[in-house]
């Protein structure tokens, strides 16, 4: 189904008029979580938003948001959410070309990046890029596993992730390598490997563990023959505490190597490399570009490759 715009702003689909505005107020219903708090965004009344949100739905004949709490996209809401961004970003882009830039309203950019890597590399050049431009980051973060769904949806306009092949709509450029160690604490260490690192000495060591979607500790025992299930557990589920709770002696883990700290002693085995790549739309937009090469340049000078 193709999409173009006219003189007047209007998006066209086949024979059907999405108002960009009314897209907008589906996006802003979709950022906030409620009505309400959409309307004091929008600057409306939250009657307005429920009346704009009713109109699109019937001019479409699809139901747009579940009015839960918060509220949750539908596939088609996705799809207008979708389009109310990529609008915002072209008509910035297009503001910037006539030399407008400095009247218009400071644009939304929402990325999704992983846990360890907003903890150690890619926060430097995005205060570097809101340092020099008006906008607003909106980071969404997510295992590096998962945060390309989150292009799927029109929730973000770019992603740190581990996906190599390109989201629908979407271009793909290679990052660099995030390599973690198996890490302990020396007491930790001298406690539950007093006769080395040996696969009955993992089987009864507490390790910790990101989320019940982390996956790196259970690839490391798997590498050494241990099955992970079974195994105690903690669940730590921040990245700048995760490593603090491995450097407590709470259990072992698998640490970035940009997080590596002088009182972690290293418990050995072939350390786990996590290829990243950066995602974003498929559009000629100056803005997402700009936002490309500064990561990108950043995870040249620090990532491994």
């Amino acid at each position: 189904m193709n999409t173009s715009k006219d003189f007047f702003g209007t998006i066209s689909i086949a024979d059907v008029k999405i108002d960009p505005e009314l897209a907008y107020t589906v996006a802003a219903v979709a950022d906030e979580g409620t009505l309400d708090a959409a309307s004091r965004v929008l600057r409306i009344t939250p009657s307005a938003v429920s009346q704009r949100l009713k109109a699109l739905e019937q001019q479409l004949g699809r139901v747009l948001v579940i009015r839960s709490k918060p509220a949750r996209l539908t596939e088609a809401g996705e799809a207008v959410v979708r389009l109310a961004r990529q609008v915002a970003l072209l008509e910035h882009d297009a503001l910037g070309g006539l030399g407008l830039d400095g009247d218009a309203p400071r644009i939304r950019v929402p990325l999704a990046v992983n846990a360890d890597s907003m903890a150690t590399w890619f926060l430097p050049p995005i205060a570097r890029l809101s340092a020099a431009h008006d906008i607003d980051v909106d980071l969404h973060r997510d295992d590096q596993n998962f945060t390309a769904r989150l292009l799927e949806s029109g929730t973000v306009m770019a992603a740190v992730t581990s996906e190599q092949t390109p989201v629908a709509g979407c271009s793909v450029a290679p990052l660099g390598v995030l390599e973690y160690r198996a890490m302990a604490e020396a007491r930790f260490a001298e406690r539950w490997f007093p006769d080395g690192v040996t696969p009955e000495a993992l089987a009864s060591a507490p390790f910790v563990d990101f989320d019940r979607r982390d996956t790196l500790q259970h690839a490391w025992l798997g590498s050494l023959g241990v099955a992970p299930q079974g195994v105690p557990r903690h669940y730590v589920p921040a990245s700048h505490d995760f490593a603090l709770a491995v450097r407590l002696g709470l259990g072992w883990g698998m640490v970035p190597q940009l997080q590596h700290h002088d009182d972690l002693v290293p418990l050995g085995g072939d350390p786990v490399r996590v290829a990243l790549y950066w995602q974003q739309w498929n559009l000629r937009s100056d803005l997402l570009d700009l936002i490309a090469a500064e990561v990108a340049e950043e995870a040249r000078r620090v990532l491994a490759h």
